[in-house]
């Protein structure tokens, strides 16, 4: 338990330290905050109201606390642009974000898993050889984005281009849309985009974990017993190998799910990562924080989670000792 409340109090001193330098960073750029809001031909008490119904008119210190204020409270503020909360912008793209990171992770993880374990059964082969180089060299995001939207987007014309869900599109709920065939259709691509890019470190980290548990005493004990080489591979070696690669899936989840700009960009995809980009292209200081923090939370939980993983699935590792 002291150990569980260290962790958590580590977290929430990350989460208010960022969202301090959030504050800061965008209330004392040299432009004004609402600079792309207010129209040139307004006059000088029109722009003061509207600064004053941000709340930019009281002292910097008195705008921190209402910030945090705010925040505790779960209010995010008003985007500039859509004249709608934040709050709400970022609820409505996060389940796409959501749908769309765990869904990548789950194929180049179940892949790289199997992949890895074969090719560490497989050491010293010319498989081994090439797959190494290729999983290595892997091609960027976009690159892999622009080539599969070309020619299954644009060229053949099997998969949507952009969006989420074909227009005019209506479901009964929020739940129905996500299991939808539509849905997912419109995913297939950049979901594929991500595994695919995603898929190099669950492989090589297998592989590696693999090549060291071969060596273990308690696998050269199951080779002398005369068991079946696919036998001890699969169950005695592949088992224990697999306790870096679970945690390294709870921490992609957090760093994916702040790193799927290119992606989202590249696919129009309405999620966290494309907000972010249109609220900083469009200088919606409100929402651009607001989805800073959000990638924050997620990232840091995250890093919580794994961190207890890690501690539940290995009883040896002993947290607070010297």
């Amino acid at each position: 338990m002291r150990y569980l409340a260290s962790r958590f109090a580590q977290m929430l001193l990350v989460l208010w330290v960022v969202a301090t330098l959030l504050f800061l960073m965008f209330r004392l750029l040299p432009a004004d905050p609402t600079s792309a809001f207010i129209d040139p031909t307004f006059t000088m008490e029109q722009q003061a109201e509207i600064r004053a119904a941000f709340g930019l008119d009281k002292p910097l210190w008195e705008q921190y606390f209402i910030y945090f204020a705010n925040l505790l409270q779960g209010e995010f503020g008003q985007s500039f642009f859509q004249q709608r909360p934040v709050l709400d912008i970022l609820v409505s793209a996060l389940p796409n974000t959501i749908m769309l990171t765990v869904t990548a992770l789950l194929v180049a993880y179940g892949f790289g898993v199997l992949a890895g374990a074969w090719l560490a059964w497989k050491r010293g082969s010319w498989v081994e050889a090439v797959a190494a180089v290729l999983t290595v060299r892997a091609a960027p995001e976009f690159w892999l984005g622009m080539i599969l939207l070309a020619v299954f987007g644009f060229g053949l014309s099997w998969f949507p281009s952009g969006g989420a869900n074909s227009a005019g599109a209506r479901f009964d709920s929020e739940l129905a849309r996500l299991f939808s065939l539509d849905f997912w259709h419109h995913m297939f691509l950049p979901a594929l985009t991500l595994a695919l890019y995603l898929q190099g470190l669950p492989l090589l980290l297998m592989r590696s974990n693999m090549l060291e548990v071969m060596q273990e005493d308690y696998v050269t004990m199951a080779r002398m017993k005369g068991l079946p080489e696919s036998r001890i591979v699969l169950r005695h070696a592949a088992r224990n190998a697999l306790l870096p690669v679970v945690t390294a899936f709870t921490l992609g989840l957090g760093a994916t799910v702040g790193g799927n700009v290119v992606v989202e960009t590249v696919f129009s995809w309405p999620g966290l990562g494309r907000v972010l980009v249109t609220a900083v292209a469009s200088s919606d200081y409100p929402l651009a924080q607001g989805a800073f923090l959000l990638i924050t939370v997620v990232l840091v939980v995250m890093n919580f989670a794994a961190d207890l993983l890690y501690s539940v699935l290995d009883p040896r590792v002993s947290h607070g000792r010297g």
